[in-house]
C-alpha cells in the first residue's frame, strides 16, 4: 500500500524508467491505482506504448506532440513543446490535488528542472502536494541536492562496465 513516500531513479545509466516502470506494475498487481506521465520523449516510445495495454489499472499520458526528442527541435519547437510540458505539469497537480492515484510516476520530471522549464521550488511544491496515501516516484538523468534530501529513497543508476 502507498505511503506517501518520494522515490527518485536518476543518473546518466539506462534503466530509470524500467526501475519506476517495475514499481509501477508491483503496485498495479496489487490493485493500486497508478498514473504515469512521461516528459522529453519522442512520441512513439515502444515502453510505454505497451504499457497503454495495462489499463485501466495503469494510465499513461504524455503531453508532448513531437516525433522528436526535446532536445533535436528548433527554438519555436521548444516553445511549443514547454506549453505541451507544463500542461502535463498541471496535469500532475491537478491527480495530486484529488488524489486520483495511489502511484504517480514522473518520468523524466528531472530533465524539466535541469532545462529550466519548472524550477526546482516548482517541483517541491508539487510534491508537497501528495497524499499520505500517494507514492511518487521521479525519474531523470540529474538530480540537484535540494530534491536529494526532499525524497525519501533515491536510486543512482550508472554504467560501471559498456
Amino acid at each position: 500500500m502507498s505511503t506517501g513516500r518520494v522515490q527518485i531513479y536518476y543518473g546518466d545509466g539506462r534503466g530509470k524508467t524500467s526501475a519506476a516502470l517495475g514499481c509501477a506494475i508491483h503496485e498495479a498487481s496489487r490493485e493500486e491505482s497508478v498514473i504515469i506521465i512521461e516528459f522529453l520523449k519522442k512520441k512513439d516510445s515502444d515502453e510505454i506504448a505497451f504499457l497503454s495495454r495495462l489499463e485501466p489499472e495503469i494510465k499513461v499520458f504524455r503531453f508532448q506532440k513531437t516525433d522528436c526528442y526535446y532536445d533535436e527541435l528548433d527554438e519555436q519547437g521548444r516553445d511549443e513543446e514547454q506549453m505541451n510540458m507544463k500542461n502535463g505539469f498541471n496535469y500532475a497537480r491537478k491527480v495530486l490535488q484529488t488524489g486520483e492515484c495511489s502511484v504517480l510516476v514522473l518520468d523524466e520530471i528531472l530533465g524539466l528542472v535541469d532545462k529550466q522549464i519548472i524550477s526546482e521550488d516548482d517541483l517541491i511544491r508539487l510534491l508537497d502536494l501528495r497524499s499520505e496515501d500517494t507514492d511518487v516516484i521521479l525519474t531523470g538523468r540529474v538530480l540537484s541536492g535540494r530534491l536529494y534530501d526532499y525524497a525519501d529513497s533515491v536510486y543512482e543508476i550508472c554504467m560501471k562496465k559498456a
